[in-house]
């Protein structure tokens, strides 16, 4: 902790907050952890969980694979020098113009849920290699992603035929047990029905190779957070797809959170306080239209720190803008700030920056540095 309070005293020296630091060293280590756990398994970067260029680089040198769910990001993917093999088209709807501009730049792999789907995929994309999301259950995920998403999986074979017969490559199931999600039980019944969609299409002709586990693995947001960890899950999974898998099967996964989340850490200052409501009220330069916006849009919790030390009171954080919803938390145990004086937040470079307001109220989000 000491070593992180210095080197957050340094960079501000240098650099005006609200700032985003992305570690390296982090996202290196969540790599380097993802793939010695599930060494089977190739992850293709959710970009969604933090575009930011630099961090888009760093994982192009370190050999990643990019999930991407438009042109924009797929563009932004190709000329940062990513392959286009190495690209996952992963939304499993997609405009006219986004799947012609895949076709165009070589970009083959791709998901649907759904007949009409295939049809555009067949007339913008010829050829293409398609994988079926069937939906899942995503209990005790933090965000339910099969509200959306996912082919009722009894629906799986007849969308992998008309795939077929339409020109395209059915290539395997894709699935998504939900983000942040703590239940393994979710990946393990998802991997087994998606074993019977593997033995049904094999029974009538159709060779699948390729199974995508999606992501959601989960992060802590909090230094004593006791819940499963990402070791405990893999080998579970490690055990499950060497049961009901072929050896020849591929497995790639769409991790976003769990490569960038631990990496960041948000540093902003103290621009305002009063007394109210018999608790001390902080105004930072940074809210939930900036870069805290993942308490809005990805029902986050986080856990405040600051430099100071010394008696805590019940204290409440606000942003800088003059919306009232602009409200971080009502009841955070802090010491008493002074205005100027640094509130920073761990584990949290995903989905913060990326789903921040550009300039709501004049307010710009925070600047992101790699360290």
């Amino acid at each position: 902790m000491k070593r992180v309070e210095a080197t957050l005293r340094r960079v501000i020296k240098r650099n005006k907050t609200p700032l985003m630091l992305v570690s390296r060293a982090e996202l290196r280590a969540q790599y380097d952890r993802f793939r010695r756990y599930l060494p089977q398994v190739f992850p293709y970067y959710a970009i969604k969980a933090n575009p930011h260029p630099e961090i888009i680089k760093y994982f192009i040198n370190l050999g990643a694979g990019f999930d991407v769910a438009s042109a924009n990001e797929m563009k932004l993917v190709l000329n940062l020098g990513a392959s286009p093999d190495r690209i996952i088209f992963a939304n499993t709807i997609k405009s006219n113009e986004d799947i012609a501009f895949a076709y165009k730049k070589k970009v083959k792999l791709m998901t649907f849920d759904n007949e009409p789907e295939l049809y555009k995929i067949a007339r913008y994309c010829p050829g293409a290699k398609v994988l079926v999301r069937i939906k899942v259950e995503n209990i005790g995920s933090t965000v339910e992603l099969s509200l959306k998403f996912g082919a009722d999986p009894d629906q799986a074979i007849f969308l992998l035929k008309k795939a077929k017969s339409l020109g395209l490559k059915p290539g395997g199931v894709a699935f998504h047990v939900g983000s942040q999600c703590l239940n393994v039980e979710n990946y393990l019944k998802a991997l087994e029905v998606s074993s019977v969609i593997f033995y049904e299409a094999k029974k009538i002709g159709l060779e699948l190779d390729t199974l995508d586990i999606g992501g959601g693995f989960p992060i802590r947001h909090f230094e004593n957070d006791d819940q499963i960890s990402f070791r405990d899950i893999a080998r579970h999974l490690r055990k499950k797809m060497k049961r009901l898998f072929d050896k020849k099967t591929k497995f790639i996964a769409e991790p976003g959170r769990f490569l960038v989340g631990p990496a960041g850490t948000l540093v902003t200052q103290v621009v305002g306080r009063t007394f109210r409501n018999n608790k001390n009220y902080y105004y930072l330069n940074d809210g939930v239209y900036g870069d805290f916006s993942g308490i809005v849009f990805d029902h986050c919790r986080y856990e405040f720190r600051t430099l100071r030390r010394g008696q805590k009171f019940l204290s409440t954080l606000a942003g800088p803008t003059c919306d009232s919803f602009d409200t971080i938390s009502l009841n955070e145990d802090l010491p008493e700030l002074d205005v100027g004086n640094v509130v920073y937040v761990k584990n949290i470079g995903a989905y913060s920056s990326a789903s921040a307001v550009p300039g709501f109220n004049g307010f710009p989000p925070a600047k992101l540095l790699l360290v």
